[in-house]
C-alpha cells in the first residue's frame, strides 16, 4: 500500500475554521479532518485517503483509521494506552467555568493570576485545566457557565488543540448539565440560561405529556451543544417523582413510570441521533450528543424528601416494595430507543443508598459503590454495556455535619479515598465524577493488582477504556473535535430555536382553575400586579442572598397587553405571582441539634406553619457512623417548620381583600407539589408552571395561546396525605379538590373549553 506523510506546512491550504490556526482537510467519500498547527499532528495519505497521525509514529494505526468500526478502533487504542493514561480517561473533571472566577469551587488562575488581573482572553485555558489535561491525562471536562457562544467555541478549540499534540492525541469529550432551562437553581444546572434557546425542563417538560416535543427539543439542543463544543449531556434525569417533598423532584418528568419512560426515550433519541450527511453509523454522527441518563436505579424515593447531596438524605427507601417501577424508565425507555443508537451511551447512579435492596450481598452502600446494583443488575440482568459514571464527589470526604455540602461517600465513609475508588471499580463503574486527580485511581489499580494480579487489572482497565473511547469515536471527535466559531454564533440561540423553545414553555403551563371563565382576558383592561417579597436565602453552596422586594414580571411586557396600575381600586383584575412553599433547611438543621434535637425537620408543602403530627414514629433508615453516630432515628414527628416564603400567601390574601370582589388570578411557579387549600378560594383563576418564563404565563392570560399543560404529578389535599404516602409509590396521595369540583390529580388540566380530555389523557393514566 502506498503511504505518504504530508507535513502540516504542506496542508496549510486546508479550510480555516477560525483564527486559531485550525484547519480542515476534506476526504472524498470520507470525513473532514480538523487539526491544529500547534499540535504537531501530521496527515497521512493512504491510497488517496487522509488520516490524522495522532500518535506521530508515521504510520496508520487502527484507532486512527476512520474506515474501521468504533469497537475495533477503541480496542486498539485501549491496548496502546498506559495505565496512567487509562486512569486519566476515567476522570471526569470538577465544574469548569469559562472564564474561571476568582473564588468558589470553579476558581482558576491564568499564569498564576486571576482572570481580572491576568490579561488573558476569556477562552484561554486555566493553569488548573492545563495541569489536569497534561499531567493527569483527563479527557472528560464538565463545563458550567460560558461567557458567550463565541467564547465557548474558542475555548473548546484551544482545549482540543492543546491535547491533540499530547500522547496518543485523544480529544476531550466535553459535557454539561442541563443548560436550556429558564433559570439557574442549583449546582446541577448552573450553566442554564444565557444565549441559548430556553425550554421547559423536568416537570415542565413532563407537563406537556408529549414525547415527540421532547425528541424535538433533544435534536435542537444537540445542535447547540455541538456548536459549543459539547458532546455529552449529563441528562436526562428520569427518576420517578414519587416523593413529593424531594428537592430534585423539580427536575424529573413525572411520577408516572409510563410517561417518564416515553419522555426519556424521546429525549435521548433526540440528543443522540444525527441525520443526513452528519451520520457516521447507526444513528451516531457529528451532531450526536452522548446522553448520560440519571440516576440509576432511581433516586426519587428519598426518605422524608431529604436529598442525597447531603448525609441527611443518604437513604432511598421502599416501604411499598416498588423498586421495579423506578427501574422501568431505564430498562424500557433509556435502553430501548426508537433510533439507531439503541440505548443511552452512559448512566449515572445516584448518591443514595437504595436501602435494603441488595438481595445478594445485603450491602447498604451508595449506588455507585454497589456491585449488586451495577454488575449484577445493570450489567448482568439488563445487559447494559455503556459507560457508568459516578455522581460527583462520591469518593471525597463528607462534611462535618449531616447538613454540610461536601463529599458523598455514603455507606463507605470509613474507607480511604483510594479504597473508595477501588470499591467503585470493583462494582463495575467506569468513571469518577468530579475527580481531576489520577492519583487515587492508580492507587486503586495497585490494590487490584495485589488482590487479583496485573493481568486482571489491566483487562479491567481496558474494559472501561473501550467503553469510554467508543463514546468519543462515534461522535466523530477523533476526526474533528473543532468547531467553526462563525457557525457557532449562527446556530446557538438562533430565532428559530428560540421560538420553538418558547412555544414549548407555553405548552407546559397548566391551568388549574378558571371560575366563571374569567380567562382569557383579551380586552385591554387595567391590571394590578403586587410586588413579591423574596426572603433572605442561602443557595446550594451556603452563599447568602439578601431579601428583596420587586415586581415578579417585566411590566413592559405586561403593558403590551394591559394597562398597569399600582392601585388595586383602579384595577379591573389582578395577577399575583408566587412560588411554591420553600423549606430552607431541606429537612435538617444544625440549630435543632444545638437545641438538643436530632437535627431532622419536616419538609412542608404549605405556606403556613406546619407541625408533623402524622409523620413516622421511627424512620425506616437511620444512622451516620461518622458525623452523627449517636443519632439512631431520623424521625421528625411533632416537629414544626414554616415556609421561608410564607409572605406569598399573605400577598394572595391581601390582594384578594384589596380587589374587593374583582377577579384575582394566581400564577404559581412550582418546584414541587404543594397545598392549594390555603389560597384556592381567594382566586378566580390559577395557573401553575414548573419554572418557565412569566412572559409565557401572561401570554396565556391574554389569550395569545390556549393552555394545554397537564399535571405530571398529584397535588396533595393536605400534609396528612403527604406524610402517610409511601416514598416509592406513585399516585398514592389524596388529591386536592377545588371549589369548582375539580381534583388536582395526575393528568388534570384545563383549556378554554374545560377539563382537557384528549389522546394524552387516554394514554397516560394512573
Amino acid at each position: 500500500m502506498k503511504k505518504t506523510v504530508l507535513s502540516i506546512a504542506v496542508l496549510c491550504f486546508g479550510i480555516s475554521v477560525s483564527a486559531q490556526n485550525i484547519h480542515q482537510i476534506k476526504n472524498n467519500n470520507g470525513p473532514v479532518l480538523g487539526y491544529s498547527e500547534e499540535s504537531g499532528v501530521k496527515i497521512l495519505d493512504v491510497a488517496g485517503k487522509k488520516f490524522k497521525d495522532l500518535n506521530k509514529n508515521g504510520k496508520l494505526d487502527k484507532y486512527e483509521d476512520w474506515r474501521l468500526s468504533v469497537e475495533e478502533r477503541a480496542k486498539d487504542l485501549a491496548s496502546k494506552m498506559s495505565v496512567e493514561q487509562i486512569a486519566g480517561l476515567m476522570l471526569y473533571s470538577a465544574h469548569q467555568a469559562v472564564p474561571a472566577p476568582s473564588e468558589g469551587f470553579r476558581a482558576g488562575k491564568y499564569n498564576g493570576k486571576f482572570f481580572s488581573e491576568s490579561g488573558a482572553n476569556p477562552w484561554d485555558l486555566t493553569d488548573q485545566q492545563k495541569k489536569f489535561l497534561k499531567d493527569d491525562n483527563l479527557r472528560h471536562v464538565l463545563v458550567t457557565t460560558l461567557q458567550s457562544p463565541e467564547v465557548a467555541a474558542k475555548w473548546n478549540n484551544n482545549l482540543q488543540s492543546y491535547i491533540e499534540g499530547l500522547g496518543l492525541g485523544i480529544p476531550s469529550n466535553n459535557s454539561t448539565d442541563p443548560r436550556h432551562s429558564a433559570s439557574v437553581t442549583a449546582e446541577f444546572n448552573e450553566g442554564a440560561g444565557g444565549q441559548i434557546s430556553l425550554w421547559p425542563d423536568g416537570l415542565a417538560m413532563g407537563a406537556t405529556f408529549d414525547p415527540e416535543l421532547v425528541r424535538k427539543f433533544g435534536n435542537i439542543a444537540a445542535q447547540e451543544y455541538r456548536a459549543l463544543g459539547i458532546s455529552t449531556a449529563l441528562s436526562p434525569q428520569i427518576d420517578l417523582g414519587t416523593e413529593p417533598r424531594w428537592y430534585r423532584i423539580a427536575y424529573v418528568f413525572s411520577e408516572s413510570p409510563e410517561l417518564t419512560t416515553d419522555l426519556a426515550r424521546g429525549y435521548i433519541d433526540g440528543f443522540q441521533t444525527s441525520f443526513g450527511k452528519d451520520v457516521i453509523k447507526n444513528g451516531w454522527g457529528y451532531k450526536s450528543v452522548n446522553a448520560m441518563v440519571k440516576h440509576w436505579p432511581g433516586g426519587g424515593p428519598e426518605e422524608g424528601g431529604r436529598d442525597g447531596h447531603w448525609a441527611m438524605g443518604k437513604y432511598a427507601v421502599y416501604p411499598g416494595n416498588n423498586f421495579q417501577n423506578h427501574v422501568k424508565p431505564f430498562t424500557e425507555g433509556a435502553f430501548k430507543l426508537n433510533g439507531g443508537t439503541k440505548e443511552a451511551s452512559a448512566v449515572m447512579p445516584y448518591y443514595t443508598i437504595s436501602f435494603n435492596q441488595d438481595a445478594k450481598n445485603g450491602e447498604n452502600v451508595g449506588n455507585g459503590f454497589s456491585k449488586y446494583l451495577i454488575t449484577d443488575l445493570l450489567r448482568g440482568k439488563y445487559g447494559y454495556e455503556g459507560v457508568v459514571c459516578t455522581d460527583w464527589l462520591i469518593t471525597a470526604e463528607e462534611g462535618k455535619t449531616p447538613g454540610t455540602f461536601a463529599g458523598k461517600p455514603w455507606g463507605v465513609e470509613k474507607l480511604s479515598i483510594a479504597e473508595r475508588h477501588y470499591k467503585v471499580l470493583e462494582a463495575g463503574v467506569d468513571q469518577f465524577g468530579g475527580n481531576n486527580d489520577k492519583g487515587p485511581v492508580l492507587e486503586a489499580y495497585q490494590m487490584g493488582v495485589k488482590e487479583h494480579g496485573e493481568k486482571y487489572m489491566r483487562t479491567r482497565f481496558e474494559q472501561s477504556a473501550v467503553r469510554l473511547l467508543k463514546n468519543i469515536f462515534r461522535t466523530g471527535l477523533f476526526e474533528n473535535p473543532y468547531v467553526n466559531v462563525e457557525e457557532t454564533k449562527k446556530i446557538v440561540g438562533n430565532p428559530e430555536f428560540m421560538k420553538a423553545g418558547y412555544d414549548a414553555q407555553v405548552k407546559s403551563i397548566v391551568m388549574l382553575k378558571n371560575k366563571a371563565q374569567i380567562l382569557p382576558v383579551k380586552e385591554r383592561k387595567t391590571v394590578y400586579i403586587p410586588k413579591r417579597y423574596s426572603p433572605a436565602t442561602f443557595n446550594w453552596w451556603g452563599v447568602y442572598t439578601a431579601p428583596s422586594l420587586d415586581y415578579p414580571v417585566d411590566l413592559e411586557f405586561v403593558k403590551k397587553h394591559y394597562n398597569v396600575t399600582n392601585d388595586p381600586t383602579k384595577a379591573d383584575f389582578a395577577i399575583v405571582f408566587v412560588q411554591s412553599p420553600h423549606s430552607e433547611e431541606g429537612g435538617y438543621s444544625d440549630v435543632d441539634v444545638k437545641d438538643g434535637g436530632n437535627g431532622y425537620l419536616p419538609i412542608s408543602l404549605q405556606y403556613q406553619t406546619y407541625t408533623a403530627t402524622e409523620a413516622r414514629e421511627k424512620s425506616i433508615a437511620a444512622g451516620d457512623a461518622v458525623v452523627a453516630p449517636t443519632v439512631k432515628d431520623r424521625t421528625f414527628k411533632n416537629k414544626t417548620s414554616t415556609a421561608t416564603n410564607f409572605t406569598d400567601l399573605l400577598n394572595i390574601e391581601n390582594t384578594y381583600k384589596a380587589m374587593n370582589g374583582k377577579p384575582v388570578i394566581v400564577s404559581v411557579t412550582a418546584s414541587k407539589p404543594m397545598i392549594f387549600s390555603e389560597f384556592e378560594k381567594h382566586s378566580d383563576g390559577i395557573l401553575v408552571n414548573f419554572n418557565v418564563s412569566n412572559q409565557a404565563v401572561v401570554d396565556i392570560i391574554a389569550g395569545k395561546y390556549e393552555p394545554s399543560g397537564l399535571l405530571p404529578l398529584q397535588m396533595p389535599a393536605d400534609m396528612k396525605t403527604v406524610e402517610t404516602q409511601k416514598e416509592d409509590v406513585p399516585f398514592d396521595m389524596v388529591p386536592y379538590k377545588d371549589s369548582e369540583g375539580h381534583a388536582y390529580d395526575f393528568g388534570y388540566g384545563l383549556n378554554w373549553s374545560g377539563v382537557i380530555k384528549d389522546a394524552r389523557t387516554q394514554k397516560y393514566v394512573k
